[in-house]
């Protein structure tokens, strides 16, 4: 994963909405989800969702395929991993990360 796709995928996730859909997603697991069913759980217009779904979409993920007249979501789980271990792997290049507290500001 590169940086520009980790921070597509993490401002994709900085939305409330959108974390509560993908949320959804990932716990429905392989079966996904219609936009309706979708729509219900989270009682929003349809034009709502169909643009926080589009940048899920676009984000890498959420996955959407037809199924006749509907399509359905899904999480897609290759990416949500490949954000996880981008995340682990890039994070203070796996030494200490917090601030020590004689270093924090007395402000």
């Amino acid at each position: 994963m590169t940086e520009e796709q980790a921070l597509l995928a993490l401002a994709a996730l900085a939305h409330p909405l959108r974390l509560k859909i993908f949320r959804a997603l990932v716990v429905v697991g392989a079966p996904g989800l219609s936009a309706g069913a979708i729509m219900e759980g989270v009682a929003v217009p349809a034009a709502t969702l169909s643009f926080h779904l589009k940048e899920l979409t676009t984000s890498g993920l959420v996955t959407q395929e037809r199924s006749g007249r509907h399509f359905v979501y899904r999480g897609a789980y290759e990416h949500m991993n490949g954000l996880l271990a981008y995340l682990t792997d890039n994070c203070c290049a796996g030494a200490a990360c917090a601030v020590e507290p004689a270093a924090t500001c007395a402000c």
